[in-house]
């Protein structure tokens, strides 16, 4: 996404009341992540690479869990 990250993103559509569910998905590393910052603690997250089978668990997990609650 041009000029904007994944977590911009959320917090955009949080804004505009858009926001539901949300999955992040990244090739880094804890660390790395942890070091940036990127995320809060209880946001939905899977590590590539991933099977379409660990996918498909995610996503259900997400969706059957509650709507987000991004800050705006």
């Amino acid at each position: 996404m041009p000029g904007m990250n994944g977590r911009e993103l959320a917090t955009e559509l949080a804004r505009g009341k858009l926001a539901g569910r949300t999955l992040f998905m990244s090739g880094y590393t804890d660390d790395e992540i942890a070091q940036h910052g990127v995320l809060e603690p209880g946001i939905s997250f899977i590590y590539k690479p991933f099977t379409i089978e660990a996918l498909s668990l995610k996503v259900r997990e997400v969706l059957d869990g509650p709507a987000d609650k991004a800050k705006a």
